[in-house]
């Protein structure tokens, strides 16, 4: 006899074409802004397809409830495959309850299984709190990122 997971349990499964919708509200509230729809879809369902971007989701309860975006590329100067997350996610009614960190560490492992020799992540030097939960997963900070806007 098979006993269900407790109500608390969570699950990280990889992301489907059927989450772009909720992918798509927690980016917008990430983001504090509304994406383009169209666009998001079209860029999600290309992403889904290549085998260097990782898309993962967190369940809890059959609700989808965090999710976190991997790009990994090869670079000469790692002489290796390098990962980076470009966004982590948890709703806010789940947070404080360890998904983002499962939401790390389930791609962690999936970095050891492709052969990853980096993971790296960059975030807004204002957000102090989401630089202490890296510092919290043993991210290191070795780096300054410098951005240059593009104007159209």
């Amino acid at each position: 006899m098979n006993t269900p997971p407790p109500a608390d349990y969570v699950t990280i499964r990889p992301a489907s074409p059927k989450d772009v919708g909720t992918v798509y509200h927690f980016l917008c509230e990430l983001e504090d802004e509304q994406l383009d729809l169209p666009r998001f879809q079209a860029i999600f369902a290309l992403n889904l397809t290549n085998p260097m971007i990782y898309y993962l989701i967190a369940e809890r309860a059959g609700e989808r409830v965090g999710f976190v975006s991997c790009y990994a590329q090869y670079l000469l100067h790692h002489v290796g495959k390098v990962g980076e997350i470009q966004e982590l996610f948890v709703r806010s009614d789940q947070r404080n309850q360890r998904i983002g960190h499962k939401l790390v560490t389930a791609l962690f492992e999936l970095a050891t299984r492709e052969g990853f020799v980096n993971l790296e992540v960059t975030t807004n030097q204002k957000r102090t709190d989401t630089i202490r939960f890296y510092e919290r997963e043993s991210f290191k900070c070795t780096h300054h990122k410098l951005v240059k806007p593009i104007q159209f």
